[in-house]
């Protein structure tokens, strides 16, 4: 009687395993973690020499979001302060960031980054947003910001 106890519980043992251990298995992750870069470029296109662009201005916030699953983490954000728009630098003077963001679980995780222009011209406001997504196996993310 008690061998086949023991080969009862054998076997619910390795029907358990063969049910619950793949995704509990898929859950850990076996790489090390990686980093990925992000490089970006704030840059003006028009020359915005305009009468009508007299007191026209643009704020920019930039935020990389970590996704894991259905969590976000926000792991570095910056706000750039309000300027005119002719004052901000051509394509071939634009000015560039490159932000590194370290442990990322390449298996499990991407990294999304984006950004709010706040445009203000005469006492209206509009906000436009974008961004783009560094996924999986992508070392590095490139992301250019027109005003």
């Amino acid at each position: 009687m008690k061998k086949h106890i023991l080969w009862f519980m054998v076997a619910a043992a390795v029907v358990l395993l063969a049910a619950w251990g793949k995704p509990i298995i898929e859950n850990i992750s076996f790489k090390a973690p990686v980093s990925k870069s992000i490089s970006f470029a704030v840059y003006k296109s028009d020359n915005y020499s305009a009468k009508i662009y007299d007191d026209a201005s643009a704020k920019l916030s930039v935020a990389i979001i970590k996704v894991s699953g259905r969590k976000r983490f926000i792991v570095w954000q910056k706000t750039y302060d309000a300027r005119l728009l002719n004052q901000y630098p051509s394509l071939a003077n634009a000015m560039a960031q490159k932000v590194v963001i370290n442990n990322v679980d390449d298996g499990k995780e991407h990294l999304e980054v984006v950004y709010t222009l706040t445009y203000n011209a005469h006492g209206s406001c509009i906000q436009v947003q974008d961004g783009t997504v560094i996924s999986k196996g992508e070392k590095e993310g490139k992301l250019l910001i027109n005003i």
